[in-house]
């Protein structure tokens, strides 16, 4: 080592200052790529360098996103988020004249309970398609209830806002938003919202980007936890896709516009924040 302080001209405590500051470097590097492993692995596999670094920042710990990228590629640690475009299942082609009032558009939510969206998708099992509806806040994200069948009628709808009603307690005078889909503008489901006090909001015709709240979240649910699985049976679907939102979606998964906490941790913060 006293031939190597002479080759570079410098002082044998100077170039062992040297190597021991190399050696922390790389202690602190591997410790570092094990923690960003750590939230990866958590996410299960869903997380790219931006809510991680997001995830660090909030923890207090310094983090580029250049380095996590680094880092992740070194690891091949790889997001299986790749965008796509999903299309609305439920039928407008009688609910194209007046009386369809879109309440949401335009408008700025600050509070849970103020606005809920909902939707339904398909979900492929080996007994056959698997329907699911969803009742979801505008402003946490937050999943408020939901249900599933075998087919797609106004009771799957009638289901997940009952869900979400016992769940939580929806407010009089929150707005419903949703498609012009025949389950929701079915006169059981427009008479159920109103003796619950909760106006009716409807997308426009041809705009599915007016309920994008709603498509996001199906979107993440197929890439995180449908597309590489296989299920055999519809109860075994049901169940991985509960498990997912309530064990998951709901209460782990952060979001970077919530500032990096998950939706029940951002209701909690504004309802504790107003009490």
């Amino acid at each position: 080592m006293a031939k190597w302080a002479t080759f570079f001209q410098v002082s044998r405590s100077g170039y062992y200052t040297y190597l021991e500051r190399c050696e922390q470097r790389e202690e602190e590097k591997t410790a570092f790529k094990k923690k960003i492993k750590e939230i990866f692995d958590d996410s299960g596999g869903t997380y790219g360098p931006d809510r991680i670094c997001g995830i660090l920042r909030r923890g207090g710990q310094r983090a580029s996103y250049r380095k996590i990228s680094a880092y992740m590629a070194e690891m091949n640690l790889k997001s299986i988020h790749n965008r796509h475009r999903t299309r609305s299942l439920t039928d407008s082609r009688k609910a194209r004249g007046n009386g369809f009032p879109n309440l949401v558009r335009g408008q700025l939510f600050t509070m849970p309970g103020m606005a809920v969206c909902s939707d339904i998708t398909y979900l492929k099992s080996g007994e056959g398609w698997l329907y699911l509806c969803v009742v979801k806040d505008i402003v946490t994200g937050e999943i408020l209830g939901t249900a599933t069948d075998e087919r797609m009628k106004k009771e799957l709808v009638i289901r997940a806002f009952l869900n979400a009603v016992a769940r939580h307690k929806l407010p009089k005078g929150v707005i419903f938003h949703s498609d012009r889909g025949s389950q929701y503008t079915s006169k059981a489901f427009v008479d159920l919202l109103k003796r619950y006090g909760v106006r009716q909001s409807f997308s426009r015709v041809g705009m599915p980007g007016d309920n994008a709240w709603a498509e996001s979240f199906f979107a993440t649910l197929k890439k995180e936890c449908i597309h590489f699985s296989q299920f055999a049976a519809r109860d075994e679907l049901r169940q991985t896709v509960f498990f997912w939102i309530e064990g998951f979606y709901n209460t782990r998964r952060v979001q970077a516009r919530l500032g990096y906490i998950t939706p029940r941790e951002y209701a909690h913060m504004l309802t504790s924040a107003t009490a």
